[in-house]
């Protein structure tokens, strides 16, 4: 297999993966809607709410977020700081972006372990949801999910740098000429 075949295979891996991560957050922000307006519908015509609805939302605002993080670094437009970028030389940008990602791998990677943990220690212990009564570690699984999701993106923008999004901000000139 060649090289450019490996990292197309790899670039529809990635476009992939922003699909279902696009999905689930649309999904989930819909059932966050739903219950909601349930919610409010229920409370407005009984006088009495829907208990079990902010534990649902609770959830669903979990996917949103855990995979909306995904979203948002599948498209460059994750926060980051960006008052020291000019203290080192431009000519360093491609190795600095390179360890970024590497670093950002590493980190999620570890983060991937410690939430597999203690989603596997909620399996063991049965945890259950006060209100709802269901386990809760396959929610709790999410968390190592989504870690191993940023782990394989960031990995792949540290191997394969033409495979980084460009960040919202530089792609569209400001007035003046600046970035």
């Amino acid at each position: 297999m060649s090289f450019e075949s490996s990292k197309t295979r790899i670039g529809r891996s990635l476009a992939g993966l922003e699909r279902v991560e696009r999905a689930v957050t649309f999904g989930a922000f819909g059932v966050l809607v739903v219950v909601v307006f349930g919610d409010v519908v229920s409370r407005e015509t009984v006088g009495t709410g829907l208990h079990w609805a902010r534990q649902v939302g609770v959830y669903a605002n979990l996917f949103v977020i855990l995979f909306g993080i995904g979203m948002a670094s599948a498209t460059g437009s994750h926060l980051r700081p960006r008052f020291a970028d000019g203290w080192l030389p431009a000519r360093w940008s491609g190795v600095l972006e390179r360890m970024q990602d590497g670093g950002m791998a590493l980190f999620c990677l570890g983060f991937a372990v410690i939430a597999a943990r203690i989603a596997f220690d909620g399996y063991i212990l049965d945890e259950r949801s006060a209100v709802l009564g269901i386990v809760t570690w396959p929610f709790q699984a999410v968390f190592p999910l989504v870690f191993l999701f940023a782990t394989f993106r960031h990995g792949v923008y540290a191997c394969y740098p033409e495979l980084r999004p460009v960040p919202p901000e530089s792609a569209v000139p400001t007035p003046g000429g600046g970035r």
